[in-house]
């Protein structure tokens, strides 16, 4: 009997599949008949059908974007997606072009700026974020090769100094919510931190500005850091567990309805095990979350909620001897670590006009505690026991009008911050004593913010004016 084996070889797909929606800016309308191309591959396109619904096929894996097109609208490049099986479906946002009569040829531009920041502003797309070298995926770090970005003198540690300016002079928002610090074992009254608390996985693009900062954007002296994050996916429930060099994460993406969509990420650090088979005095230990829902409460109005915590607690190892060993421990505290912020947005699509209201929460605390010898026996061996907390409540609303050649945008914010701080120190004089400090505070601040940019009919002459007004009243002056 002869028999014969088949073999049947299916070839591997040429590229992955590509969905998403074209709808006006303004009114939130879909947009028909609409051009959709990927940049780098423009033989790959496709155009919305009458619900503004559009599908690539066959599209190259990597990192691209898309440029969508139509008669009376500006040209829009999206941010930069990794093209894989798990691309989410895509939103583009195109806005009205009323100079724009007739047809015109249209070619990506890889640089984007707007009228308010024409030279300061740096988009940090997914590209620069996955094959920064040495960055490990740490926008701190992303930032640090920049021109006027200098980082702290102890390497280890991600404080941003620009332009000249201190660590805490740098503003963080996250879709518009602020947020008061993006890494673990953060210094109080600073920005940085040795690990970033914010998953890259998460992000759609950073604006990062260096100077002529929006004028909604209050409190920065020296840069902000503008993170956009990622929309959940609408059509299909994404999961994914990811081992890196320092931490287990897993992070999700999907939907409780069609008008509902979340994403979320929780990381798990192992560098306490790591440093201990290395010998290190001290053990790292940091757990991070972040969460966004995003939901359509009609075709004019949506809520963004989001949040992100940061639990860190660094103990010390005892147990390795040596000379500079014993040195790092007779002064190292062992410190703990919470912080959190969470927020909500509403926007509402009025035509010309957008109102948006963002109220935020955030909150610190920090805690040393050191013992003579490290001996936590008995309470006579104390030498440090300190607990700091910051809080701060913001509520901002603002409405952007967008009238032809001219934008205009005002709003009005305030903002409650309470810092407590407790310390009790052990002192050397002509004697051993303790210096007990303790203080609370609570501000209230106000600010108000107006401004206006304008182009020509031929886009060759832009300007942009601003002014707001900041006051608190921490003393009769910042009144």
């Amino acid at each position: 009997m002869l028999s014969i084996l088949v073999l049947t070889l299916h070839a591997a797909p040429e590229g992955y599949t590509i969905r998403g929606r074209v709808i006006d800016k303004l009114n939130r309308t879909p947009i028909a008949f609409a051009s959709v191309v990927v940049v780098g591959q423009e033989q790959r396109g496709g155009v919305t059908d009458t619900a503004g619904y559009f599908q690539i096929n066959n599209v190259r894996p990597g990192i691209s974007q898309l440029l969508a097109t139509f008669l009376g609208y500006k040209s829009t490049t999206t941010p930069e997606y990794i093209i894989s099986a798990s691309t989410p479906t895509i939103t583009i946002e195109m806005e009205q072009d009323l100079q724009m009569l007739d047809a015109v040829t249209v070619k990506p531009s890889p640089f984007r700026r707007t009228t308010e920041s024409p030279v300061s502003m740096n988009v940090i797309g997914l590209r620069e974020i996955e094959k920064s070298p040495g960055s490990n995926r740490d926008i701190s770090r992303i930032v640090r090769s920049y021109p006027g970005v200098s980082f702290s003198p102890i390497g280890y540690r991600n404080d941003l100094i620009v332009r000249g300016g201190g660590p805490s002079e740098n503003r963080f928002f996250m879709d518009g919510i602020e947020i008061p610090n993006i890494n673990h074992f953060a210094t109080l009254g600073a920005s940085g931190g040795p690990v970033s608390i914010v998953n890259a996985d998460l992000i759609r693009e950073i604006n990062f500005y260096t100077g002529a900062f929006p004028v909604d954007r209050g409190g920065a002296l020296s840069s902000v850091l503008d993170f956009q994050l990622q929309d959940g996916d609408p059509e299909k429930q994404i999961f994914k567990a990811t081992l890196g060099a320092s931490e287990a994460a897993f992070s999700g993406s999907g939907h409780f309805s069609p008008k509902t969509t979340y994403l979320f990420s929780i990381r798990q650090s192992y560098l306490q095990f790591l440093f201990k088979m290395l010998g290190l005095p001290f053990l790292p230990n940091y757990i991070d979350g972040q969460f966004k829902i995003k939901t359509e409460l009609s075709q004019h109005d949506e809520l963004i909620v989001l949040g992100l915590v940061g639990i860190d607690d660094m103990k010390l190892n005892t147990d390795e001897k040596g000379e500079e060993n014993e040195y790092l421990l007779s002064y190292l505290p062992h410190l703990k670590q919470e912080t959190f912020t969470v927020g909500a947005a509403y926007k509402h699509y009025a035509g010309k006009h957008t109102q948006s209201v963002t109220i935020s929460h955030n909150y610190l605390n920090n805690r040393n505690i050191k013992y003579i010898n490290n001996d936590a026996s008995s309470e006579d061996n104390l030498m440090l026991r300190l607990r700091a907390v910051e809080q701060k409540t913001s509520l901002r609303a603002e409405n952007r009008s967008y009238l032809g050649r001219w934008t205009l945008r005002e709003g009005l914010e305030a903002s409650y911050s309470h810092y407590t701080n407790r310390t009790l120190q052990r002192i050397y004089t002509e004697k051993a004593d303790f210096s007990d400090y303790s203080t609370e505070l609570g501000i209230f601040g106000w600010g108000i913010f107006v401004g206006a940019d304008y182009k020509s009919s031929n886009n060759r002459f832009t300007a942009s004016a601003g002014l707001r007004v900041d006051g608190c009243n921490y003393a009769t002056q910042t009144n």
